[in-house]
């Protein structure tokens, strides 16, 4: 992979694709984790006197509208207070200029040809500066203009530093035979997470499984789940995977009548009454003795409605044991971030990726567009 370190900067005009889609509500930045990662690729790159024009997407807006609830106005206001400098934002591409040492443009997926992977789009991306700079991993699975036409028109394209360590974290979990190795994947449905379970599975001496993923194998051993979430079309995946024996299933339960109620219950995974559903689940003391002998742990979804206070134990008592883990742990995906974020110092983690799709189709051993533009060999 083209590397920033292996690139001629110094004294360049670069445009810098990042990945600035963080939470805003009322005009204020909510999660500013996303803008702090990118800030070690700006201080290089300012370190070799380059002038840096970012491009972000942010949300979703209808393509070619211009919509001001989508604009990135926040985050040049958050970024420009985080470098102590006045981030301008540029509203079009024909407004780009270099004055500034930093510069943001407007949420690219305003312009229509950005999801289509527009040739004039990616040509027009890549002529605005010296090198094009990609260090968006979240996006690297979109085969947009600003994230892989762009990267190919340009004359001179590289990875940033963060895009770099993403990688290097990535290849070390994936392709590391250090043993045994804990997978962990939690969420509300298996179909979505099916490929990257069979995947963790073959690398994985076992894979500890969470939230609605959980009741469609309790649901497949023959255990009545109540009215929990469930997917009873992947029950016949579900049981082909209880098959390899690595799928490691709580022994008990926290159930309620509603997700809204604060009367709870502990049960066995056999005892859950057919008005109830299985909101959290217990960390077994064979989960946490597997936690604690792991030499490698790839963690990705929380294992119960943890925002809500009554169905938070189990996140918690996971992240906790994760983090007092001497393993090698690689977490990714927005809500296990936010888990880290309310329960653990993220500094007990020893990689937390800022991807959330990409992150999961790395570990299913997917080609991702960006990576490939960017000569990585997977």
């Amino acid at each position: 992979m083209r590397k920033l370190g292996e690139t001629d900067v110094f004294d360049k005009t670069i445009a810098l694709r990042v990945d600035l889609n963080v939470p805003i509500e009322d005009g204020k930045v909510l999660d500013d984790t996303r803008i702090l990662a990118i800030i070690p690729t700006l201080k290089y790159l300012l370190d070799k006197k380059a002038k840096v024009v970012l491009i972000s997407h942010f949300g979703r807006p209808e393509p070619g509208v211009i919509d001001s609830k989508f604009s990135l106005l926040p985050v040049a206001n958050r970024l420009g207070e985080i470098i102590n400098k006045q981030v301008v934002l540029f509203a079009s591409l024909d407004e780009v200029n270099f004055n500034e040492d930093i510069s943001l443009i407007e949420n690219i997926r305003f312009l229509s040809g950005e999801l289509k992977n527009d040739l004039d789009l990616s040509n027009k991306l890549s002529n605005l500066a010296d090198v094009y700079v990609f260090d968006a991993f979240g996006t690297s699975h979109r085969p947009h203009a600003s994230t892989y036409g762009a990267i190919q028109a340009s004359e001179s394209s590289c990875a940033g530093l963060l895009l770099e360590s993403e990688t290097d974290a990535l290849k070390k979990a994936t392709d590391s035979q250090d043993s045994p190795m804990l997978s962990i994947v939690g969420g509300s449905k298996v179909s979505s997470k099916l490929e990257v379970i069979k995947s963790l599975s073959q690398i994985s001496d076992e894979v500890l499984t969470g939230g609605g993923i959980t009741n469609t194998f309790l649901k497949a051993q023959g255990n009545n789940i109540g009215l929990s979430l469930c997917e009873d079309s992947m029950l016949n995946h579900a049981k082909e995977l209880l098959e390899t024996d690595k799928i490691l299933l709580p022994e008990e339960v926290i159930v309620s009548k509603s997700i809204d109620s604060n009367e709870t219950r502990v049960c066995k995974i056999n005892s859950v009454r057919d008005d109830e559903m299985i909101l959290d689940q217990i960390l077994s003391p064979l989960a946490i003795k597997k936690i604690s002998f792991a030499k490698k742990i790839i963690w990705n979804g929380p294992v119960g409605v943890f925002e809500r206070q009554p169905f938070s134990k189990g996140t918690k008592d996971l992240a906790s044991a994760i983090a007092s883990s001497n393993a090698f742990s690689l977490a990714g995906g927005g809500e296990t971030l936010l888990a880290i974020k309310m329960f653990i110092d993220k500094s007990n983690i020893s990689y937390c990726s800022t991807g959330g799709g990409a992150f999961l189709e790395f570990i299913e051993g997917k080609e991702l567009p960006s990576l490939s533009a960017l000569g990585f060999k997977f």
